[in-house]
């Protein structure tokens, strides 16, 4: 395999640690391995929203159509204008969006026109209303209405000429797309199929909602997490419950994962205590290019490939999975799906409204209130206490506040950067 090729290459480097990978490092290495979705389907515009292009969408006409007003006013002969003083002029008929003038402006004639009117023939400028008054004896066009030839005129092909590329392959389907192609006429487009992501979570302890607690168990969260945020990204979803700390009942689940889905998520088991059983099956049905990230919260986090599937270990505590998530899975799943502008969450700067507690070492993503500051400018301050098991603080929080490695303790009023939450998933 690929993967395991490149591993050994990795493991011969001085800097490669596959139990303490970097952020940076182990977000470029898993792009390494990551080849879009080839499969495509055709689909109506209506059912196309957030897909993804597989084929560049070239226009089928001229946008606009025609040659149209700008606004609403008059459709005259630049030349008929009198280089001083007012200019009076014969109307000879009217120009709305969908009935055009039928005939030909002559000289000394004006046409009523209306915005998105197709301008009449013979007719090169418009003036607009409030420069023009009706009289019983014409229209009086005001002294310099309009300065030059073609003004308030929008000319065919303006917006978009006859076989241009509107849309890229790679390039998401939002609603302007959707009002763009049907402004084209475009009905159907072909998009990449969906990407299928199955997804479970380990141990003993858990149990699905519905069922009763023993004493030291609890509910499992972290499936309804995942749930949220893969139906975010508009994946086709295989929950395949919670599995229980078993050898057979893990190496079941994984193979079936595996030939079910392009992608395979787990909450729970990579750790290193006694009852987890993935990294012995993983060395068994595939490939792991690294166990652990250098970040607080989520160290323990997998990635690898169980067959032709990628796999991605996520850690069992709620807020790690949510962090973990967006830093490496989110970004994964975009480019798995073909998109072509995908990048790392965008930071920007805030001041700390309140010192924070941090040991160098490890890059970390405390949850944050991002609030607009009384003197210009953003604020931000941490959700409180920041345990990797306190999956309120995600529900706090708008925003991460991103301290690198090698940052210490940082006071009150120290700019810092964050990755605002809301719009990513």
């Amino acid at each position: 395999m690929e993967t395991a090729r490149t591993l050994r290459e990795l493991s011969c480097a001085d800097d490669y640690d596959p139990d303490s990978m970097p952020v940076d490092r182990a977000r470029a290495l898993i792009r390494e391995f990551l080849q879009p979705l080839t499969a495509v389907e055709r689909v109506h515009v209506r059912a196309a929203l957030d897909r993804v292009l597989a084929t560049d969408i070239a226009s089928p006409l001229d946008v606009p159509g025609h040659d149209n007003s700008a606004m609403d006013g008059w459709a005259i002969r630049y030349a008929d204008l009198a280089s001083t003083g007012a200019t009076l002029l014969r109307r000879v008929g009217e120009s709305f969006a969908g009935k055009p003038f039928g005939g030909r402006l002559a000289a000394g004639e004006t046409v009523r026109i209306f915005t998105g009117g197709v301008m009449p023939d013979g007719a090169d400028t418009v003036v607009m209303q409030e420069r023009a008054t009706e009289t019983p004896g014409g229209v009086s066009i005001a002294p310099g209405a309009v300065t030059r030839e073609g003004q308030n005129r929008r000319f065919a092909g303006e917006d978009l000429r006859r076989g241009a590329i509107v849309f890229r392959t790679g390039q998401p389907l939002r609603p302007a797309e959707l009002g763009m192609l049907a402004s084209l006429g475009i009905n159907e487009v072909t998009v990449y199929r969906k990407l299928r992501v199955a997804f479970f979570s380990t141990g003993d302890e858990l149990r699905s909602i519905g069922q009763p607690l023993a004493t030291g168990e609890i509910y499992d969260s972290n499936r309804y997490t995942l749930y949220g945020m893969l139906t975010r990204l508009h994946c086709d979803i295989v929950d395949m419950g919670v599995v229980p700390d078993s050898p057979d009942a893990l190496e079941h689940a994984f193979a079936t994962a595996a030939d079910a889905a392009d992608v395979v998520i787990t909450s729970g088991g990579v750790s290193v205590g006694e009852a987890d059983f993935v990294r012995d099956l993983m060395n068994k049905l595939g490939e792991v290019l690294f166990w652990k990230i250098a970040m607080k919260p989520g160290r323990p986090l997998a990635y690898g490939k169980i067959r032709n599937a990628h796999f991605f270990g996520l850690p069992g505590n709620p807020v790690s999975v949510m962090v973990t998530f967006y830093e490496f899975v989110r970004d994964a799943l975009l480019v798995l799906q073909g998109r072509r502008d995908v990048a790392p969450p965008p930071m920007f700067k805030a001041r700390l409204g309140k010192a924070i507690r941090k040991v160098p070492g490890r890059t970390e993503f405390q949850r944050g209130i991002l609030e607009p500051s009384d003197v210009g400018g953003y604020t931000v301050r941490t959700t409180g206490d920041q345990g990797s098991g306190i999956l309120s603080s995600m529900s706090q929080a708008n925003c991460f506040i991103v301290l690198p490695a090698d940052a210490g303790n940082l006071d009150v009023g120290t700019d810092v950067d964050v990755q605002v939450l809301e719009g990513l998933l």
